[in-house]
């Protein structure tokens, strides 16, 4: 599905060197532009591709109308105005799938075009993976954390309105089972989910039997137009006796309740026993409230049986980007980098393959030069992790889908050196070989 015109999410710097590479010729030169991230960042031992089906959709809508034009009147000349009106990508990206797992160095996308083909996309392409990532990223972590217990996106309200959209996207990539964004939902069938909020409860005060406070009035309300399958807030309150009047109201066989703030280890014990005793032991309890994946981990040997997410996965819980960078590495066939202090690139086109044990571990990250053999391993299997995504400018065919890339991570997750899911510092849980001249 494609979304509406993106050619002005760009910087204003690529269009000026679009004009002047029209002016000198360079524009016309075959290139290639690489997508990879120098570093991780710090604390995390490993990243999650994720965006790449969203800038393939994006592509599609990059187009330079009479509108975008007149805006950019000022800042090119006719020539390149002319230029940018029949403009539409027709090279070639290869690129890790969603769902891939990536190191420093990974040459995570591989763009080839002419020289003013593929140099417009940089910020279009860096702002998604960057963005959808750091998200992925972080949401692996968090599900890790969970083990076998759901997790609930619902960071809508902490980011911007599309941005959330995208963050439920990579949430979901990532192992989160289903979030409370409808545009989500309708855009990209992530499973929705979501009862009811403090104001719900707050707006039922002084209803319901003469309780003074209106939860019970809220509860009945609430499992009348849901059913007793639904999850109740019981914190608005007191929250023993939310527990108390939601079990009264719902029966035993009330589905969950749910748990926004104060110690949640303590409270999930307190309010673990109190459901037992009521008789309600299969009522399910629900935690949320600015969990991040060490809170999340905290919460292991509680009982709790699913969270709810929203702040610190939409900021990426500490790392709001994946450091990726767009550079271009070859020209007319010839490797080009840039060799800036501690900005260094390495020059040629790149392909990408993982070497693992016979058991699935992982070992190590080969990148080699394009089309060339895989190096030595010792007897590891290697598996090419590029895949051809547009031909032409167009999508290839049977692009995996989102369900597809979460099952892909699933697995991926479960090949890495069991150090590498640990939440504490160290070195990238895979280490990356340069096999490069």
């Amino acid at each position: 599905m494609s979304i509406d015109n993106t050619a002005m999410f760009t910087d204003r710097y690529e269009l000026t060197m679009v004009s002047a590479a029209l002016r000198d010729g360079t524009a016309r030169r075959r290139c290639t532009f690489e997508v990879f991230a120098r570093r991780l960042p710090d604390g995390r031992r490993y990243g999650v591709v994720a965006g790449t089906g969203r800038l393939i959709e994006a592509l599609a809508g990059f187009r330079f109308g009479e509108e975008q034009l007149r805006s950019l009147a000022d800042v090119v000349d006719d020539a390149t105005l002319d230029w940018l009106r029949s403009y539409r990508f027709s090279g070639e990206i290869d690129g890790y799938r969603e769902g891939e797992l990536f190191f420093p160095g990974s040459p995570i996308l591989s763009v080839r075009g002419t020289f003013a083909d593929a140099v417009v996309l940089e910020t279009l392409a860096l702002s998604i993976l960057n963005h959808d990532s750091a998200i992925a990223s972080a949401a692996a972590r968090m599900v890790t954390a969970a083990g076998s217990r759901p997790i609930i996106e619902m960071g809508s309200r902490r980011t911007h309105e599309s941005a959330a959209v995208a963050c439920a996207r990579a949430a979901f990539i990532a192992g989160m089972v289903s979030t409370s964004n409808l545009e989500a939902t309708r855009r990209y069938g992530v499973p929705g989910a979501g009862t009811s909020a403090h104001s719900f409860t707050l707006a039922h005060v002084g209803l319901g039997g003469g309780t003074g406070d209106g939860e019970r009035a809220a509860f009945a309300a609430q499992i009348a137009a849901l059913g007793v399958g639904t999850t109740l807030l019981v914190d608005t309150y007191d929250i023993t006796r939310g527990v108390a009047t939601a079990v009264e109201v719902a029966g035993t066989g009330l589905g969950g309740v749910r748990i926004d703030s104060g110690d949640l280890g303590v409270l999930a014990r307190q309010v673990r026993a109190q459901l037992d005793d009521l008789g309600a032991a299969n009522t399910r309890i629900v935690v949320s409230g600015d969990l991040d994946e060490y809170a999340i981990a905290a919460l292991r040997a509680e009982p709790v049986d699913a969270y709810g997410v929203g702040t610190q996965l939409v900021t990426g819980s500490g790392a709001p980007t994946a450091g990726m960078v767009y550079k271009l590495v070859e020209v007319d066939g010839v490797g080009v980098a840039k060799r800036s202090s501690h900005k260094e690139s390495r020059g040629g086109a790149k392909s990408a393959s993982r070497a693992a044990r016979d058991t699935g571990t992982i070992v190590e990250e080969i990148i080699h030069p394009a089309g060339s053999p895989v190096p030595h391993t010792d007897g590891l299997t290697t598996t090419a992790l590029q895949i051809p995504l547009v031909r032409g400018g167009e999508p290839v065919d049977d692009l995996p889908s989102i369900t597809d890339s979460r099952e892909h991570l699933a697995s991926a997750l479960v090949s890495l050196p069991w150090e590498g899911l640990s939440l504490s510092s160290g070195e990238p849980a895979v280490p990356t070989r340069f096999a490069l001249p």
